[in-house]
């Protein structure tokens, strides 16, 4: 599907949106339900990895194709690997074929797991037969993915003697893990994190409780963007949001403060206002915590004519895209004076935005929804948009609200 955006008739907005669950925490919390059968989920993502998550989950034996779904593909190596009984091949898209696992399967096969590759070493497919894990105690490099490392912690309640976890180097991305500790000790598994050793205990048993999960704030970064290039004295309130956040994403409203867009808490609201154009020739920001919002903000910038510097990205090399290269490939189209590496990205200021440009979205939700905010300074294509389902089903419709031109074309 291919869709042609144009700028809303009046570019001073107000409106609300409500947003679906965060993916993230949903994630995390149907494995744990998976674990503990009493564990009740409120406000669930309805994006495409949940609903691949919430189905691998049930499976005991065969195949589980999970698609696109990086998250479910490390947190389910995890789960399937430590559940006696199962015996399943787990595998994806081309693309998750491409994307490596090794350290965490090498992390499993430590404490006990029996696990192969079906073709490439390192890479889904992967088979496994779960089996009782006794051995507690691992090491993961600390600068990998934090997905690799709530993988393990998520299962470790289950194990025979919880597990200890030691972080080699650098930590990267500590929001997610402290993310999901939070969700553990919710539902009352002990745990600590000091220096680099997380500590989980085992757990049996617990209480009845409901997980209200928390709406995504990635997804709330599109409607950051929106904000900063409307007219000042725009808002948008979106809901359900809090304050006091798991998610590593939320630090999105310090860091488009200095782009004009204030943020007010409101009662499970943000509302965000846009109280002044920035300021600022080039935002400069590491986003070792929070590289999902990379493709955001270097959007934004462009689309306000100023630069940016975006540091602590090594991890999108592996997402559902090679993330850096295609933020510089699609963002050249536009005229952007762009450069990148294998961890950050550069942006110089700029006046001109091509209009009429193709964006190409790599089967990835975040391309098509990070450009998106452009068409309030241009019109624009985005190709291959149903991809959003991945996250955030309802973005277009969402954006027709604040009467965004969504139009389908050939």
């Amino acid at each position: 599907m291919k869709l042609q955006l144009t700028a809303p008739p009046n570019t001073l907005l107000n409106e609300n949106i409500k947003i679906t669950g965060s993916k993230s925490e949903t994630n995390r919390s149907l494995l744990l339900q998976a674990l503990f059968p009493n564990v009740k989920i409120e406000n669930i993502s309805n994006s495409d990895d949940a609903e691949v998550m919430q189905k691998g989950l049930k499976i005991t034996d065969g195949v589980v194709d999970i698609h696109h779904a990086g998250t479910a593909m490390r947190f389910l190596t995890s789960y399937f690997a430590s559940q006696e009984g199962k015996n399943v091949t787990l595998t994806g898209s081309q693309r998750m074929t491409e994307r490596p696992v090794k350290v965490l399967v090498d992390a499993l096969k430590d404490l006990g797991a029996n696990i192969t590759y079906e073709n490439n070493d390192g890479y889904p497919p992967i088979h496994i037969k779960g089996k009782k894990l006794t051995v507690n105690k691992v090491s993961l490099p600390a600068n990998i993915s934090s997905q690799y490392i709530s993988s393990l912690l998520l299962t470790a309640p289950s194990l025979e003697h919880g597990l200890e976890l030691e972080l080699v180097g650098k930590i990267t991305s500590v929001p997610y893990i402290k993310m999901t500790l939070a969700l553990l000790s919710q539902i009352g598994v002990q745990n600590s994190f000091e220096g680099q050793i997380i500590k989980v205990a085992p757990k049996k048993v617990v209480d009845d409780i409901t997980l209200i999960v928390e709406s995504d704030w990635s997804s709330a970064s599109y409607f950051y963007s929106i904000i900063a290039l409307a007219d000042v004295g725009s808002s948008i309130t979106l809901s359900a949001y809090k304050r006091d956040s798991l998610q590593g994403d939320s630090v999105l409203s310090k860091i488009y403060t200095q782009l004009g867009v204030e943020t007010v808490f409101g009662n499970n609201t943000v509302e965000l206002k846009k109280i002044k154009e920035a300021e600022i020739d080039s935002l400069n920001v590491d986003l070792a915590d929070a590289p999902d919002i990379a493709q955001t903000i270097s959007v934004t910038c462009f689309g306000l004519g100023i630069g940016c510097h975006l540091t602590g990205l090594h991890t999108l090399k592996i997402k559902e895209t090679d993330r850096l290269e295609a933020l510089n490939t699609e963002l050249s189209k536009l005229g952007a004076p762009i450069s990148v590496t294998d961890r950050d990205l550069t942006l110089l200021p700029g006046e001109n935005i091509n209009s009429g440009v193709s964006i190409d979205t790599y089967n990835d939700h975040r391309m098509a929804m990070a450009f998106a905010p452009l068409a309030l300074k241009t019109d624009l294509f985005i190709n291959d948009a149903e991809v959003v389902s991945k996250s955030y089903p309802d973005f277009w419709k969402d954006l027709k609200q604040l009467q965004i031109g969504v139009e389908e074309v050939n």
